[in-house]
C-alpha cells in the first residue's frame, strides 16, 4: 500500500487499466493528512471501481478505505475478503437491514452460496444467530455445510422453486443469482413482516452500456421504482444492493474474523505471472469461494 506518485493522476478510467479489487499489504507511505495508519502497518482494504485495481505492486488508496489486516489472516488469506465481505454488508446491513441485534432466528434464503459473496453471506448470518438455507450445486454442499448452513438445496436435482416451497417462509433472500430466479423467489418471503428481498444482480451496467450514463441511470432507477412499488403492494420489501468501500465496515469484519466466525474461502492461488489464467478460471464460473493473485512470493502469516 502505497502513494506512489505515478499513480497519483491515475483513476480507473484511464489506460492502461489495473485490474482487481481486492488487496492486503503493508503501508509504505501516507499522506500528509492520514494519522490513523502510518508506514509498516499490515493492512487491508476493497478500492472503488473508479480508480485503479489493485493487481500491482503498488497500490494507492484513501485512508477511509482500508482497515488493519486481520492479525489471523496472511496477507493471501486476507486478499480474499474484503471485496466480497463489503458487497455482502451492503446487501444484508446497510440495505437488508440486518444486524447481530435482530437476526436470531431469522430464516436466511441464500441463492449463489458457495461463491464469494455466498460463502460470506453463510458465515455472516450465522455468527449474527440467523437460520440459512443455502443454494447451491450438490458438489458444493460439503463445503456449505462445513460454513454452517442449516440446510441445503441443491439447484440440479429438480426444480428448486418446488424443493424451497416445502420449507417454512423466509424473512430474507439474497439473491447473487438473478435471470428467472427473480420471477418466483419473492413468493418464498412472509407477507407483510417486513420481509426484504436483495439483489445484488441489476441492469445499471447493461443499461449505461446500451443507453449512456444519464439515460442509463434513468431507466436504472425507473426499473428499481416499479419493481419496489410492485412487491411492496404484496407485502415485501424489494431492492438492489451495491458493493462500497469502507475502513470502517472493514474494522468489524476484521473483529469477526479475528473473533474466528469468519474464516476466508479460497479456491485458488495464482501467482502475479499467471493473471490471465486466474480470470480465465474466473469466467468459466462454479467458484468456490475466492481466486486470489499473489504479486509476490513473500507471504506474513500474522
Amino acid at each position: 500500500m502505497t502513494r506512489d506518485p505515478l499513480h497519483i493522476k491515475s483513476t480507473g478510467s484511464e489506460f492502461p487499466l489495473i485490474l482487481g479489487r481486492d488487496v492486503s499489504g503493508v503501508v509504505m507511505e501516507c499522506g500528509l493528512n492520514v494519522s490513523y495508519f502510518k508506514p509498516g502497518d499490515e493492512v487491508w482494504a476493497a478500492v472503488p471501481p473508479w480508480k485503479q485495481g489493485t493487481l500491482s505492486e503498488f497500490v494507492l488508496a484513501s485512508g477511509n478505505e482500508i482497515s488493519r489486516k486481520p492479525q489471523c489472516l496472511s496477507h493471501t488469506q486476507a486478499a480474499s475478503l474484503p471485496y466480497v465481505g463489503l458487497t455482502t454488508w451492503s446487501a444484508m446491513r446497510q440495505v437488508g437491514g440486518l444486524n447481530q441485534d435482530n437476526c436470531s432466528n431469522k430464516r436466511v434464503l441464500i441463492f449463489g452460496a458457495s461463491g464469494g459473496v455466498g460463502t460470506f453471506a453463510i458465515q455472516l448470518m450465522k455468527a449474527w444467530g440467523a437460520h440459512v438455507t443455502a443454494v447451491c450445486s450438490q458438489d458444493a454442499s460439503e463445503l456449505v455445510k462445513r460454513l454452517r448452513a442449516d440446510d441445503v438445496v441443491d439447484y440440479k436435482s429438480g426444480r428448486v422453486e418446488e424443493q424451497l416451497k416445502k420449507l417454512p417462509l423466509f424473512d430474507f433472500i439474497l439473491d447473487n443469482i438473478g435471470g428467472s430466479t427473480e420471477k418466483w423467489a419473492p413468493e418464498l418471503l412472509k407477507k407483510w413482516s417486513g420481509a426484504t428481498y436483495v439483489s445484488l444482480v441489476t441492469p445499471f451496467l447493461v443499461n449505461v452500456d446500451r443507453l449512456g450514463v444519464a439515460d442509463g441511470m434513468l431507466q436504472t432507477g425507473v426499473t428499481i421504482g416499479a419493481k419496489a412499488v410492485k412487491h411492496l403492494c404484496k407485502g415485501i420489501h424489494y431492492r438492489w444492493a451495491f458493493f462500497a468501500p469502507s475502513g470502517v465496515y472493514l474494522d468489524e469484519i476484521a473483529d469477526l474474523v479475528d473473533a474466528g466466525k469468519i474464516q476466508p474461502v479460497i479456491d485458488d492461488v495464482f501467482s502475479f505471472s499467471d493473471v490471465p489464467k486466474a480470470f480465465q478460471k474466473v469466467e468459466e464460473g462454479h467458484a468456490r469461494g475466492k481466486t486470489v493473485v499473489n504479486v509476490t512470493n513473500k507471504q506474513t502469516n500474522k
